[in-house]
């Protein structure tokens, strides 16, 4: 009865599942074939926390977050299981994979329906946390902090725990303030805050003054905001084309007060949930969804792309993985590079040549391919082959891709003649295309001429690349023994040399397509842009990181997004500025991977010159003031030290055409990462919206060393949203961090 109340305050009561776990039970780790360990698992009653049973003579920390869960796999779907478990266990196996560097926890449990029922309960709980409205997660964060605050359990709270408690939850208070907060609290003069008094202490911690004074100037009905004066406010502040019904729903969705919902007003309490939702977030919820028009040949989109996917850290000596195509492909990361190497016993494996990386097997990560690449996209994936192996080896790829993919795997043109065009992401929804070398013209698919002349071809120019590894470059058009049966799986990705784009013009067909090094496209994208976009509107180009990044760093990928290219491949392992900004490229259109480009950069009558911008239809000059109001909840950068408090400073980003890249950033505010008020005006003039982009980041400001990076968020500048609004922050590896916000106006008006 009492779980079932636990579960009960966390919006989980009455679900057999989440009680399954607050009981527990033992599960085997998995950590080798040798090594299988029983441990008791139980879920804390705090409904956010997993125990564990360690052990490890000095564990002191026996618990996890369920916040540190990326996700909850059922089966053998990890790698580790896949190696140390044998196939007749699948039922009893599930793996939890974490946020971050952390490794995955691999478990059996004693039968199919125990494993079951842990996969379920954790899904649900995690669900139900992710779900839990940011007014709440701020409450269960507050709470949970006054708890450990409270340091003899005896739940009041003297003056030395609630410094203690302040410094905890971020903001630093003289000894004056703290003594007169505490004496405005206590009522009972007791010395100490409990019940009624420390709700009143939260309130006054929690109170969100621009948020009255927004609310005050709306709220014209008894001191309320009634229907009439939410839609005023959405209309004239937030600058939304909505109706009466829109308000009512929103009042429906997320005021509190029963009795101000039956009267159809929204308390406070209720307009601040408003904007913590998606509907207050700055991120128009309209581009949630795939909304752009997917029936466009597949070179009109951009396409998120990863380099070396296999790789989770360096280019030098890191590990190999299947993991890291599952994590790219569960980012809805589209083009996927396969680095193919002769591997013993005939299989051929994939790691970085030449180096001391980790190798796997190809066709473990063709089975990951399959797995994974449709469950955050239906949109097709492309296997860029760098193919580095013997013809017979060639011939074990391509059957595995042809077992594995089965239909899904595209192995003719569409259509029952001979295309001019490539067809669109929507023609070629859960298909997989294969990118590689080719022996013949397309042609021969349908005119029963599979017959070659020669079984060799060039090297993949990043193959080449990779072979000089710093020595003397050495001739390009080395040759390569390339299988038929490898040969005749590319269809629409036909690799060729770029020499030039007027040769690309006269002697490539629109299925030929180039690499190019960084260096090289960057040169290209800046000294011939126009020739670039027109070459990008007949072809696909794919961009590749230059071989001297043996860290996995990147190059900036805006300039080629300006001139076009469609495929500009990222090291996705590596946390960084030019990630966000990929993050954020593929961020609308329902995250699928594909982004439609302009329509100036599809026209072919178009003159876009991203550096020059002449008059054209892509100018569209607009002026975006930005008012950076407050944050909210900023984390503790420092942890194990107890006096350390962020001074947290904003700075506003613009990316886009040259002409475009603008930064400003506000003054910082000493001790207060809780609730800092910057209230500082930005103005930015923009000239080619449909290409910008704009990212906020929080820094925790050092006058010694280099700032700390608290968090970002990146949007592009067409899917803002006007009006007051609420920012999420993003880690460095992406992932949200909960309760933490950044609160802006935001408005856009014609420069002309």
């Amino acid at each position: 009865m009492e779980l079932n109340g636990t579960a009960g305050k966390h919006g989980l009561e009455g679900d057999a599942d989440p009680n399954f776990l607050l009981v527990g039970g033992e599960l085997q780790k998995v950590r080798s074939s040798s090594w299988k360990r029983s441990r008791f698992y139980k879920l804390q009653e705090d409904c956010r926390t997993l125990w564990h049973e360690s052990h490890k003579t000095f564990q002191s920390n026996q618990t996890f977050s369920i916040d540190d869960i990326e996700e909850v796999r059922s089966g053998r779907q990890s790698e580790g299981l896949q190696k140390h478990t044998d196939s007749i266990v699948e039922d009893l196996c599930f793996s939890i994979i974490f946020k971050g560097r952390r490794k995955t926890l691999d478990l059996m449990a004693s039968s199919a329906e125990d494993a079951s029922r842990w996969v379920s309960g954790l899904n649900k709980v995690i669900t139900n946390m992710r779900s839990l409205s940011r007014q709440k997660t701020s409450e269960h964060w507050i709470f949970n902090c006054m708890r450990k605050a409270d340091k003899n359990k005896d739940n009041k709270m003297t003056l030395k725990e609630l410094k203690h408690f302040l410094h905890q939850i971020n903001i630093q208070v003289d000894d004056t303030y703290a003594e007169m907060l505490f004496t405005k609290c206590d009522k009972s003069n007791s010395g100490s805050l409990e019940g009624s008094e420390i709700k009143h202490f939260y309130e006054l911690l929690t109170s969100r003054e621009e948020i009255d004074v927004i609310y005050g100037k709306y709220a014209q009905t008894e001191g309320l905001m009634s229907a009439a004066n939410l839609l005023n406010f959405l209309l004239n502040e937030q600058r939304e084309s909505v109706s009466m019904e829109h308000a009512l729903q929103l009042i429906e969705k997320y005021e509190l007060d029963e009795t101000a919902k039956q009267r159809k007003h929204m308390t406070k309490d209720g307009f601040l949930m408003y904007l913590h939702q998606e509907e207050g977030l700055i991120f128009n919820p309209a581009h949630k969804e795939v909304y752009q028009d997917m029936s466009q040949p597949l070179n009109h989109y951009f396409i998120s792309s990863s380099h070396n996917t296999y790789l989770m850290e360096d280019q030098l000596k890191g590990p190999s993985s299947t993991e890291a195509y599952i994590r790219a492909l569960m980012k809805s990361c589209r083009c996927v590079e396969l680095d193919c190497w002769d591997g013993p016993n005939g299989e051929p494996v994939i790691y970085h040549g030449y180096t001391l990386t980790s190798k796997i097997l190809f066709k473990d990560v063709i089975k990951a391919i399959k797995e994974y690449s449709f469950k955050t996209s239906d949109y097709p994936v492309i296997i860029s082959l760098e193919n580095h192996c013997t013809v017979e080896q060639q011939k074990v790829m391509a059957a595995h891709m042809s077992s594995i993919l089965g239909d899904a795997l595209l192995k003719q043109p569409l259509g029952d003649q001979m295309p001019t065009n490539f067809p669109s992401p929507e023609e070629l929804k859960g298909r997989f295309l294969v990118k590689g070398k080719r022996l013949n013209k397309l042609d021969a698919a349908f005119n029963n001429n599979s017959a070659v002349e020669d079984d060799s071809v060039s090297e993949e120019d990043e193959a080449a690349d990779c072979k000089e590894n710093g020595q003397k470059p050495k001739d390009k058009k080395s040759k390569i023994k390339l299988a038929k049966e490898l040969s005749e799986l590319v269809v629409y990705c036909k690799s060729v040399h770029f020499s030039g784009f007027e040769h690309a013009r006269d002697s490539h067909a629109f299925y030929e397509m180039s690499s190019f090094k960084e260096g090289k496209a960057l040169s290209l994208a800046d000294t011939s842009a126009t020739a670039y976009v027109h070459h990008n509107m007949d072809k696909l180009s794919r961009i590749y990181p230059a071989g001297s990044r043996t860290d996995s760093s990147n190059y900036n990928p805006v300039p080629l997004w300006n001139a076009g290219c469609q495929i500009v491949a990222l090291n996705f392992q590596t946390p960084c500025k030019e990630m966000d900004l990929n993050q954020a490229r593929f961020l609308p259109n329902g995250m699928s991977g594909y982004v439609l480009k302009p329509d100036f950069q599809r026209d072919p009558s178009s003159q876009f010159d991203p550096k020059s911008l002449q008059k054209g239809p892509w100018l569209r000059k607009q002026r975006l003031h930005v008012m950076v109001i407050s944050a909210q909840q900023l984390p503790k950068l420092n942890k194990d030290k107890c006096t350390s408090i962020v001074d947290p400073l904003v700075r506003v980003e613009i990316y886009g055409v040259p002409a475009d890249v603008a930064t400003k950033e506000t003054h910082h505010i000493e001790n207060n990462g809780f609730n800092p008020m910057w209230n500082e005006n930005f103005q930015f003039e923009v000239s080619v919206p449909e290409l910008a982009m704009v990212r906020f980041v929080l820094e925790d400001y050092d006058s010694t060393s280099q700032n700390d990076r608290i968090g970002q968020y990146c949007l592009p500048f067409t899917s803002l949203q006007m009006g007051y609004r609420h920012v999420p922050l993003l880690t460095k590896r992406g992932d949200i961090i909960p309760s933490a916000g950044l609160f802006v106006h935001l408005m856009v008006v014609d420069a002309e």
